[in-house]
């Protein structure tokens, strides 16, 4: 997407084409939808990024770890700058099962992002969601550092 149509875009048409593109496995073209100076904050997981780089690579993990997941986008909200989506992520995941075996297992988590658009780029982005029901702590995991005392 090229800079001068992202600024011609509405907030609303701005968030629908991230998820799009996250669905769709377009990274790059997402994240450049994010302004410098942007803040992105995962409340499921406790994660948050101002780091384009870093946000790509979260990005590529949750791809790698969860590759069948998508967003399902409900409702659209939009206030001035603001624009509150609803969305379903669905995901099935592998998991260790009785003597060795494995276990597919879906998972359906209802969830909310709230983002703020700045001239046509993302200034801040906020996820809500139940961090446990959707199991995405090796994804946390990979982002988060270990302090030994």
């Amino acid at each position: 997407m090229s800079e001068a149509s992202v600024q011609t875009l509405s907030p609303e048409t701005v968030v629908s084409a991230v998820l799009t593109q996250l669905n769709h496995g377009q990274i790059e073209d997402a994240t450049a939808s994010f302004a410098v100076g942007f803040r992105f904050k995962d409340h499921g997981i406790g994660l948050e990024f101002t780091d384009k780089v870093r946000l790509t690579e979260f990005f590529r993990k949750t791809r790698e770890f969860y590759p069948e997941s998508y967003f399902y986008t409900g409702q659209h909200f939009a206030i001035c700058e603001h624009v509150i989506t609803l969305w379903t992520l669905e995901v099935t995941i592998t998991e260790p099962f009785y003597a060795g075996l494995s276990r597919k297992v879906p998972i359906s988590l209802p969830g909310v992002s709230i983002v703020r658009i700045d001239h046509g780029k993302i200034i801040d982005w906020a996820d809500y969601y139940d961090g446990l029901t959707s199991r995405r702590t090796v994804l946390a995991s990979h982002f988060t550092e270990w302090i030994e005392y």
